[in-house]
């Protein structure tokens, strides 16, 4: 029952960070994940990302069950080298289906530690009033066959062989507020619209931010293997982060860029 639990290392044993190479960094690639051969060894340091949900939205490919765990299991092999030691990963998934209901996140996991990633812990995102007025009661005022309305999504949250980072010269940029804050497992904020970003699915800024404040350095490289619409990049920009995007439709490599290099000139010139 508790094979997967191991003693870990709280600190950092080997501090290589290689560098990515220039043309790389702060751009969105159309690109596959699962191949990440042109990224050197322990060079990223935080991944922050959400795979496609599979849920018949319009950009997803409509995978199996096992389809789509073997696209995560490859991707996230790929990674791990990649990672410095002690790098971090959050990931944000939702838990689908009711006929029966499907815990991805609880396949995720195992997957995860099967790679070798020590699980941090998970935080809830109660996603509030913007979360919608589903009506999929189910059975309405009866107990016959009532059905969850999901409000919430998770954010689970790995660490790459020691749960500490060597943090060299490099700087934290989280306020006493903040890290109060982010360090409670539930963290409450709206959702973005999908029709003002230009996506099904785009990322709030508040989840990414989060995210690279609690776990990453100043000038530390933040890496979204599925990059959708650039909101991963465009924060790690807005907080002295470096970026390194992968994402294969098109339209949304475009849209990404575009999104990161307005911010760049405006940062430039505004």
């Amino acid at each position: 029952m508790y094979e997967h639990i191991e003693k870990v290392r709280t600190d950092s044993s080997d501090n290589i960070q290689n560098t990515i190479p220039p043309d790389m960094i702060n751009k969105t690639h159309q690109s596959d994940s699962r191949d990440l051969s042109e990224i050197p060894d322990s060079s990223i340091h935080l991944v922050v990302t959400s795979p496609p949900y599979n849920s018949r939205k319009l950009y997803d490919d409509d995978l199996t069950l096992h389809e789509y765990l073997s696209l995560i299991k490859e991707v996230f092999e790929s990674i791990f080298p990649k990672l410095v030691d002690g790098g971090r990963i959050v990931i944000n998934l939702a838990n689908i289906g009711r006929k029966p209901y499907i815990p991805i996140t609880d396949y995720v996991s195992h997957i995860f530690r099967e790679i070798g990633f020590v699980q941090r812990g998970e935080i809830i995102w109660d996603k509030g009033a913007s979360a919608g007025s589903s009506c999929a009661w189910g059975s309405w005022k009866s107990s016959s066959n009532p059905v969850l309305r999901d409000v919430h999504e998770y954010l689970l949250v790995f660490s790459k062989g020691t749960l500490k980072r060597h943090k060299g010269e490099r700087n934290d940029t989280i306020s006493k507020t903040e890290f109060m804050e982010y360090t409670k497992s539930i963290w409450r904020f709206n959702t973005v619209s999908a029709k003002k970003i230009g996506h099904p699915a785009p990322f709030p800024e508040e989840l990414v931010y989060r995210c690279i404040q609690l776990y990453s350095f100043e000038g530390d490289v933040i890496f979204d293997p599925f990059m959708g619409s650039g909101t991963t990049g465009l924060v790690a920009l807005k907080t002295n982060r470096k970026f390194l995007g992968f994402e294969l439709n098109r339209d949304y490599v475009d849209l990404a860029n575009d999104r990161t290099e307005l911010y760049l000139l405006n940062r430039k010139y505004g």
